[in-house]
């Protein structure tokens, strides 16, 4: 039967690379890679560059594929994003059958990890459900843009003894703070809806980029600095055509808020 692993690459450093992830690289037959286009080849670039450095298994092959573009959400949101997926597993599907062999091991690579705000899991389990093609499935971890957020900031996600809330930008905007999170981590936010907030005294550590070269860091209120960001963001957007970013927002209250 086909083997596929789904391996975590990083959040944008090839040195945020696993052990575990080299090997698993190392294991595959066929390396598949997005393409997201002219504006995202960045991230193309850095699969390829992780593979010129880590991988070593000389029968190892590279496939390239085209990423849909998913159309802007109407009627709605969950709806577009399941045209979206059911057009990609289309495409997994395809690249499963033709270019793993029956007994041979293929390796999408993923940024960040897996499990967090990704959706290839998703995917393959609807490829799986077409019941076209059948493979085992092996999930390789990897470092988050949440790990790295932190690292970056130097601290730590939690305040003693609280919790921790993962949420997406658009929630935050309908939403605001949840009362019952200490630190809120907010991902997949191309509107800056911290500004939404009406507490202006809420901390915000934000970063871009993270753990790259271009690596963007802010700290502060967000009164204070919020507008900052919004202007940085765009500016950083426009000038390399993408942007992967997250922050962690907390109420005033622990030292490390007022540095």
């Amino acid at each position: 039967m086909r083997k596929l692993l789904v391996i975590g690459i990083g959040a944008g450093n090839p040195d945020h690379m696993t052990v575990q992830a080299i090997n698993g690289l190392n294991r595959a037959d066929v390396l598949f890679i997005p393409d997201k286009g002219a504006k995202k080849n960045d991230l193309a670039d850095l699969r390829r560059q992780i593979c010129d450095r880590f991988v070593t298994n000389p029968k190892s092959r590279r496939v390239e594929f085209d990423v849909p573009v998913r159309a802007e959400p109407a009627p709605s949101y969950r709806s577009t994003v399941d045209d979206w997926h059911e057009a990609i597993a289309a495409i997994y599907e395809a690249l499963i059958r033709d270019e793993i062999a029956q007994n041979g091991c293929g390796a999408f690579l993923i940024w960040g990890d897996p499990s967090l705000y990704d959706s290839a899991l998703r995917i393959l389990e609807r490829v799986r459900l077409r019941g076209n093609v059948a493979f085992e499935l092996e999930v390789i971890p990897g470092i988050t843009a949440i790990q790295a957020l932190a690292a970056s900031h130097a601290m730590a996600l939690n305040r003693i003894g609280d919790s921790v809330l993962i949420t997406t930008g658009r929630r935050l905007t309908q939403e605001g703070l949840a009362n019952n999170a200490g630190s809120t981590v907010v991902m997949l936010d191309g509107k800056c809806a911290f500004n939404t907030l009406a507490d202006k005294e809420v901390v915000i550590h934000w970063g871009a980029y993270l753990g790259t070269p271009d690596e963007i860091i802010f700290s502060g209120r967000i009164g204070d600095i919020g507008p900052e960001i919004e202007r940085v963001r765009e500016e950083a957007r426009r000038h390399k055509g993408w942007i992967m970013d997250t922050y962690l927002l907390r109420k005033p209250g622990e030292p490390e808020d007022d540095r």
